[in-house]
């Protein structure tokens, strides 16, 4: 099982590496266009919440929802009871989903006012910079993305549980195309160059959309949507879904009450927040989202079959995987934090004292990565069991502490304490996913683990020693061309990626360690 949990994994990361690329080539686009100005702010703030409700309707609450309910009806009633039950959850959630979509188109001020409060009270007392009314309009354009994407996300799960992770990883693909070439084509065309972003949102949505149509098709799952939501199975991940939204997207939360605060504090907040985030998003997708997407619905299957001992098994691999990936890349993050921001970002609009400014945030939110991507693979193992009470319960007091530890830091550190408050609380949330996992004798770290995590600390050590003694200094890094910045760039990171593998190796790290135990 732990080979074809590993080939799936590595599909998945493989498709979700191109996306994030992509993704990475976007946000350069977008630096270079915008940088971190006014009209960057409300992009940022118009996407963003789009977006959260993406992770709570879509990837987060529904398919931690929908995937275990998918698997048991599919290992109890076969294939067609699957295509009964598809037609019936794409008619009920695309129902919801087209409601709540067009309250947020026409109701995009009074969104704007809820979480952009600061802009509409300017806008109020006429002494705004029209970032209300800008953000208005940018959010009536952004927000159908919600419906494209929930579909999207629907036909995914079903294709995940029928093993095709491919085609669910490389979709996120076209939203990035879309927004770089609406950026390259649109923007000459608008007073606010932002606004073609906006655009390429929305298109990316419809894109993405039909690219799975014939994959369902192909799998006979291209069914006629109905209204169904009295049915058993679909009350069932109903009641599955609505308190996960807390449970399982506490993170989107805690980035999205991060993005109302920093709108209250200087111009640029947003933008130094979001260009972070999108840094440490490439780590956290590429092996975290990745290896989530394949493990959950293993655990439901080996839940439905009665084989505890198999499911901790599987928890324990996920768990090695995702530190081996995740603790070198958070560490890389905070040494390399500069050059990396420098290399990508730095041209056109995007000035070098932003460099310093987007670094803070970024190590601070790196504190938090091996938390974000332990989330991802703890919280399975209540969701496969579909125990959604106690990750629920543990999702708000990780969000609750993150307000708590925002107003605190806030006060000190500005927007990187933003960032910092979100890196706690996700380390708070992980504990207690863990604990609560051990406290039900349901899964724990094994002796192999534990070994695993102490070799991995002196590898990373010996990484981060190496890198911090031949880094050069920023001003020496300015000097460079670009085409030098990413040479030597590059040149770190496989110096740091050459020295933590060599030295996991010699601590008696193997490839046997990423095999179930």
């Amino acid at each position: 099982m732990s080979k074809k949990l590993l080939k799936s994994g590595l599909i998945v990361s493989t498709m979700t590496m191109i996306s994030r690329v992509l993704g990475l080539v976007r946000d350069v686009v977008i630096a270079a266009m915008v940088g971190t100005s006014a009209g960057a702010d409300v992009y940022f703030f118009a996407n963003r919440i789009p977006n959260f409700l993406r992770r709570l309707f879509a990837e987060g609450a529904f398919a931690q929802a929908f995937v275990p309910v998918m698997s048991e009806v599919r290992e109890k009633h076969g294939d067609d009871a699957v295509r009964a039950l598809f037609a019936k959850v794409s008619g009920t959630l695309g129902g919801v989903v087209t409601i709540v979509t067009l309250l947020g188109v026409l109701g995009s001020s009074v969104i704007v006012a809820i979480f952009g409060f600061n802009w509409f009270w300017q806008w109020l007392h006429d002494n705004g910079d029209g970032k209300f009314e800008l953000a208005s309009v940018m959010l009536k354009i952004t927000f159908p993305y919600l419906w494209f994407v929930t579909l999207v996300a629907l036909s995914g799960a079903i294709l995940n549980t029928y093993n095709k992770f491919a085609v669910a990883a490389f979709t996120p693909v076209f939203l990035n195309i879309a927004i770089i070439f609406s950026a390259w084509l649109l923007s000459p065309y608008f007073d606010v160059p932002a606004m073609s972003l906006a655009i390429g949102v929305f298109i990316g949505g419809l894109v993405q959309f039909a690219f799975q149509l014939p994959f369902l098709a192909k799998q006979g799952l291209l069914v006629r949507p109905r209204w169904a939501w009295h049915d058993e199975h679909v009350k069932k991940i109903r009641t599955l879904m609505l308190p996960a939204l807390f449970g399982v997207s506490v993170n989107q939360i805690n980035l999205l009450v991060d993005t109302v605060i920093a709108s209250f504090l200087v111009t640029g907040s947003i933008s130094w927040l979001y260009y972070a985030d999108r840094l440490i998003e490439f780590p956290l997708g590429l092996f975290g989202i990745g290896i989530a997407t394949v493990i959950l619905p293993t655990l439901s299957r080996q839940h439905v079959n009665q084989n505890p001992q198999q499911f901790s098994q599987t928890m324990d691999w996920g768990v090695r995987f995702i530190a081996a990936m995740g603790v070198p890349a958070m560490v890389g993050l905070m040494v390399l934090a500069k050059p990396m921001i420098a290399v990508l970002y730095l041209r056109g609009e995007f000035e070098q004292s932003s460099v310093d400014l987007v670094s803070y945030s970024l190590i601070a939110y790196a504190c938090g990565l091996l938390s974000y991507m332990m989330i991802k693979v703890l919280a399975p193992g209540y969701y496969a069991r579909q125990d959604i009470k106690t990750p629920v319960r543990i999702g708000i007091i990780a969000m609750v502490a993150n307000m708590v530890f925002n107003l605190i830091l806030v006060q000190f550190l500005a927007y990187v304490g933003l960032a910092l408050a979100t890196a706690m609380s996700a380390t708070l949330n992980a504990y207690l996913l863990y604990r609560g996992l051990k406290q039900q004798q349901i899964y724990q770290f094994s002796s192999r683990t534990l070994m695993f995590f102490a070799r991995l600390l002196v590898a990373v050590a010996a990484m981060a020693a190496l890198l911090i003694t031949v880094t050069p200094a920023m001003p020496i890094w300015y000097e460079f061309a670009l085409l030098e910045k990413i040479g030597w760039l590059a040149f770190y990171i496989g110096c740091g990626a050459t020295t933590y593998l060599v030295v996991l190796w010699a601590s008696g790290v193997r490839l046997a360690d990423f095999k179930s135990s």
